[in-house]
């Protein structure tokens, strides 16, 4: 443990992860409803930040609803959502162009990137922007296009490098690996903005409107979740219901500020903190 945990009882706002936090395929984990509930007691808000961008809020929200997980669609944070948002910061203050985008992506991309007022277009040649994410669906075509795209001089940008997916069947390849291939065709590197990139903590952080202090970041994935909250001051619990086993944590060089076994054992450490006088 990194710092003294009497110091959690300051906080507001909690950032979960979903994939391997929340959920793994489409079963839910253990004691998501006592967790936001214990929250919800005792004044506490709680923000879903997610790599995945395949789906919407709305989508999010639904799937869910399917595994009696009941939120709003403005307590969830995909890296769709952030890179969309991201990309409009920079061409609204950075002096970027604004262009076409080319996808390769599901709805949750598209539909934020439209939502940002970024006209997307399946033509290599005409793309400002080439944005990549996770696709389930992805074919030879896509991939071939939005190489292209790169190549003739389209911004690379990914929602984020998650190499793997955690699913029931077991890890998958994830965005990560979607975007390696890309840089592999294209020559580029891709500009990212997911988790660990400090872009989707500062805005999950303002969107709870709280201050690093007052907000864990809660993450099955050593070098994603954990990782990159810890240099912007977060406090940092990292669970083993997902990708990270106990070592990865124990081991790393700045390890996160608590280890649970799961959300129950999180609730519980978080419980044993708030009674302390």
């Amino acid at each position: 443990m990194t710092r003294d945990l009497i110091g959690l009882r300051n906080v507001r706002g909690v950032l979960f992860d979903m994939d391997g936090v929340i959920y793994v395929g489409t079963r839910p984990l253990p004691g998501v409803r006592e967790a936001l509930d214990y929250l919800a007691s005792t004044g506490r808000s709680f923000l879903f930040v997610t790599n995945n961008a395949s789906k919407t809020p709305a989508q999010f929200v639904d799937r869910l609803a399917e595994m009696d997980i009941h939120i709003q669609p403005e307590q969830v944070l995909g890296s769709a959502e952030a890179t969309a948002c991201w990309l409009a910061e920079q061409v609204a203050h950075q002096g970027w162009p604004r262009g076409p985008v080319i996808v390769m992506g599901q709805d949750g991309l598209k539909v934020a990137l439209q939502k940002s007022g970024f006209e997307l277009t399946t033509d290599p040649h005409a793309a400002t922007y080439a944005v990549a994410g996770i696709n389930f669906k992805l074919t030879y075509d896509e991939l071939a296009d939005v190489s292209l795209a790169i190549r003739n001089g389209a911004r690379f940008i990914g929602t984020n490098s998650d190499v793997t997916y955690p699913s029931e069947r077991g890890p998958l390849p994830g965005a990560g690996s979607i975007l390696a291939l890309l840089a592999t065709a294209s020559g580029q590197q891709p500009l990212v903005v997911g988790k660990p990139n400090r872009g989707m903590y500062e805005q999950a952080m303002a969107r709870l409107k709280l201050s690093a202090g007052q907000t864990p970041m809660v993450g099955d994935r050593y070098d994603t979740d954990i990782s990159g909250a810890i240099p912007l001051g977060l406090w940092t619990a990292g669970v083993l219901t997902g990708i990270s086993q106990r070592q990865d944590f124990e081991q790393a060089s700045a390890p996160p500020d608590l280890i649970a076994e799961d959300l129950p054992d999180l609730i519980q450490q978080l419980r044993q903190v708030d009674s302390r006088n």
